[in-house]
C-alpha cells in the first residue's frame, strides 16, 4: 500500500482510526469480562487470575494518571487515582476471600461507560 493512498480508497472507513480511548475501553473490557465470567466470590483459579488482571490493569492505569504529561484535569486525575486505590484494595479483599468481583464489575463498567460517552465516569 502506498503510504499517501488515503485509507477510504483501500476499503478502510473512518472507523478504521482507532484512539486511545477505544483501547482503553477495549482492554477494560476484556478485564471486566474476565470478572463477569468467573467465580463472583474469588475462589476459582479463573477468578483469581482475573482479579489478579483487575489489580494489573488499575495498576497501570495508575501510574498513568501519575505521569506528569498526563493531560487530563486535576480533579478528575485525583478522583480516579482514589478510585484505583480502592479498586486495588477491594481487589486484595477478594483475593483474601473477604469479598466478591461484584464492586469491581460495577467500577470497571461505569468507567467504560464514561469513555464511551465521551463524558466523565
Amino acid at each position: 500500500m502506498n503510504a499517501l493512498t488515503s485509507l477510504s480508497e483501500n476499503g478502510y472507513g473512518a472507523s478504521a482510526v482507532r484512539t486511545a480511548r477505544d483501547a482503553e475501553y477495549d482492554v477494560i473490557s476484556r478485564v471486566t469480562r474476565l470478572l463477569r465470567q468467573s467465580d463472583r466470590a474469588g475462589g476459582s483459579a479463573e477468578s483469581i487470575m482475573a482479579v489478579h488482571k483487575n489489580n494489573e490493569l488499575w495498576t497501570l492505569l495508575a501510574a498513568d494518571l501519575a505521569e506528569p504529561g498526563n493531560a487530563l484535569p486535576e480533579d478528575m486525575k485525583a478522583g480516579l487515582l482514589s478510585l484505583a486505590g480502592f479498586a486495588l484494595r477491594h481487589g486484595h479483599s477478594v483475593l483474601a476471600g473477604q469479598g466478591t468481583t461484584d464492586v469491581l464489575i460495577e467500577i470497571n463498567m461505569s468507567i467504560m461507560k464514561g469513555l464511551r460517552s465521551g463524558g466523565d465516569a
